[in-house]
């Protein structure tokens, strides 16, 4: 962004300055007295303000706008110039936060400097304030499962659109990822992603979180729907807005600007929302706890998130890449996983989804050998458990049931736990069982499965529909 504003009364120093500028490649624009000034700044926040002291027939002379600027938007560096400049002038706008101060007649020469250094605190202050913004979170989308395929089509394809988002799914399951491949994907990449979290904002302070406020004491203090002006703003868990604010956010949705709290000037913001729920919104809505006209508008484009029950054969994928982004970041060790701790965790239950499985691999790593592959022994939680002599140990109804329906139990559990391992792919489960395919059919057949199943249902499938192609 090279955006000039240029704020002086008298039409031939302005267009001057500008025609200089606008040869150098700036953008420009121009405005002759206060009022002008303020609207082009609501506008858009310029990058660099050269602004004259002396402005006539104006509400407020140069030291107020600077004033009103540098407390609004401390981020614009502003060049003070005056045909009428004393030591008194420059020391007053400097200590106001003026950049510099360039007295009439100017050197062009001088003048170019000025700007471009201002120009390039300019950029530097947009790039820190940038990454102070942003979460460092990783937008990287990892999975080859047919299901995780799925949900990544349907992603890229919203990248395209600045169209609002609904994700949903269970906890942990990755929908701040999706909502941030959204926009690293999208023309707002270069902007902020700014997460709400509906959950943790207490009610009483959630519009001054959302909305900002302004005091006499403490000025302007922007909320976080103006720091992600130009970006996307991210609504987590959005069933816990609170009803009052929800009717907030829909007039902001509606009209693109709201007022801070104990302000009266409208702030106009660009904003792509992308929201997320683990709730039935509509459930929600009967009870009278969210508001209909606001699921309407987030829910444009509605995206199931799938837990990781459902994207099993991705968990070696995603392990691996834990494994080596605790390396990098908390030099962890960076440990492989042995076959049978691969497939101890493809078949655990996963009721955190995704995050709990990263929790475990740290836990991992933190509390297991320095070095060596990871076995299926350091991975906490599991059901099944074996003496000191290796001998596995059975409880529950299993232990009382005779030893043909006994073994029946375990075959069709255990076959059902490969299947959705290998997700539905036969022949895979086949291989890795060490049965034939015809074999392994004609005994599910017997235990009276007949085909693939997702979180242990029959779901009819026969041989033909064999998910031979699956990832």
């Amino acid at each position: 962004m090279s955006n000039i504003l240029i704020v002086d009364d008298e039409k031939d120093i302005r267009e001057l300055i500008g025609d200089i500028l606008k040869d150098e490649g700036y953008t420009i624009r121009l405005a002759a007295n206060s009022d002008d000034c303020m609207a082009e700044i609501d506008a858009e926040p310029p990058s660099l303000m050269i602004l004259d002291i002396w402005l006539k027939d104006s509400r407020m002379d140069g030291i107020d706008i600077l004033k009103s600027v540098k407390r609004d938007n401390p981020d614009i560096p502003i060049v003070i110039i005056s045909g009428h400049g004393n030591i008194e002038i420059a020391v007053a706008a400097i200590k106001q936060g003026a950049y510099d101060f360039i007295e009439k007649p100017f050197n062009i020469d001088q003048l170019m400097v000025v700007v471009s250094r201002a120009m390039e605190t300019s950029r530097l202050r947009r790039e820190n304030a940038d990454l102070r913004r942003r979460d460092v979170t990783s937008s990287e989308m990892l999975g080859s499962s047919t299901s995780f395929k799925a949900l990544k089509s349907q992603l890229e394809k919203v990248t395209k659109s600045n169209g609002r988002v609904m994700l949903a799914g269970p906890a942990g399951s990755g929908k701040e990822m999706a909502a941030r491949f959204i926009h690293s994907n999208s023309n707002r990449a270069g902007a902020a992603f700014v997460s709400v979290s509906s959950a943790t904002v207490e009610p009483e302070r959630m519009e001054e979180v959302l909305f900002g406020r302004e005091t006499g004491e403490r000025g302007v203090e922007k909320g976080l729907l103006e720091q992600a002006h130009g970006g996307v703003v991210y609504f987590d868990e959005v069933a816990d807005m609170p009803l009052g604010t929800q009717s907030k956010i829909l007039r902001v949705l509606t009209e693109q600007q709201f007022t801070r709290v104990g302000g009266s000037t409208k702030v106009r913001v660009d904003l792509r929302v992308i929201s997320s729920t683990t709730r039935d919104l509509r459930t929600e809505i009967g009870a009278g706890r969210f508001r209909q006209e606001l699921y309407d508008r987030l829910n444009v484009v509605p995206i199931a998130v799938p837990s990781l029950e459902e994207r099993r054969e991705d968990i070696p994928e995603l392990t691996a890449h834990f494994i080596e982004m605790f390396h990098r970041t908390q030099g962890l060790p960076q440990r492989s996983l042995t076959p049978e701790a691969e497939a101890m965790l493809q078949t655990m239950q996963w009721p955190g989804n995704v995050r709990q499985l990263r929790n475990v691999i740290e836990r991992v790593l933190i509390l297991g050998e320095p070095s060596g592959p990871i076995e299926a022994r350091e991975l906490p939680g599991q059901e099944v458990s074996a003496d000191p002599g290796g001998r596995l140990v059975l409880g529950g109804a299993m232990a009382t049931l005779p030893l043909r329906e006994a073994r029946e139990v375990f075959e069709r559990e255990y076959l059902l736990t490969q299947i959705n391992r290998f997700g539905g792919n036969i022949s895979r489960t086949a291989g890795f069982v060490g049965m034939e395919r015809s074999a392994l059919h004609r005994k599910l057949k017997s235990l009276g499965v007949v085909g693939g199943t997702k979180g242990g249902e029959q779901n009819g499938a026969d041989e033909d529909e064999d998910s031979e192609g699956a990832p």
